[in-house]
């Protein structure tokens, strides 16, 4: 993962609705209110999360089964 291609999330880049939400720390369980940084890669988005009540840093990665469509055909 590089910082070129990651993206803060508080910069406003990502529409908020988009954002995970409490994800729970992979070392205490706390709650963690949103991510650090989002990075989109194809067919996955990894997430990189630090815990305020222990200092664990770790990352997520959602695999989706498709790759989305990255221009929808437009109506006939």
């Amino acid at each position: 993962m590089t910082k070129a291609t990651m993206v803060n999330v508080t910069n406003g880049d990502i529409p908020t609705h988009e954002i995970p939400r409490q994800n729970p720390c992979a070392q205490c369980g706390t709650p963690i209110a949103q991510p650090d940084w989002i990075e989109p890669g194809e067919g996955r988005v990894s997430y990189l999360w630090t815990c305020h009540a222990c200092g664990y840093r770790f990352e997520a990665i959602a695999i989706f089964d498709e790759v989305p469509i990255a221009h929808p055909p437009l109506a006939a």
